[in-house]
């Protein structure tokens, strides 16, 4: 990950929660997640990499949303996909 400051990360003035605590995608086809992510752009809720579908990384590429925040009870944290980014709020 780069140490260089992410233009993508410092323009969240507020995190976006999940509405639910389930994959958006995942409960359409009936699929099971590990880890939820929250799109900051959108506010949609998916499944992390370590799942089988890997609703989040998906959804940033496709729709252009650059960064998620950890969905997962206790985890404060965001990352920035095109730039391979973490930052900890």
């Amino acid at each position: 990950m780069t140490d260089t400051p992410c233009e993508h990360l410092a323009a969240i003035a507020n995190v976006t929660h999940p509405q639910r605590p389930e994959c958006d995608e995942c409960v359409k086809t009936g699929s099971e997640w590990v880890h939820l992510r929250t799109c900051q752009t959108c506010g949609a809720t998916l499944c992390c990499d370590a799942s089988p579908n890997r609703h989040a990384s998906r959804h940033a590429r496709a729709a252009q949303h650059p960064v998620i925040a950890s969905a997962e009870p206790g985890e404060r944290w965001l990352f920035c996909y095109p730039d391979d980014a973490f930052a900890e709020y």
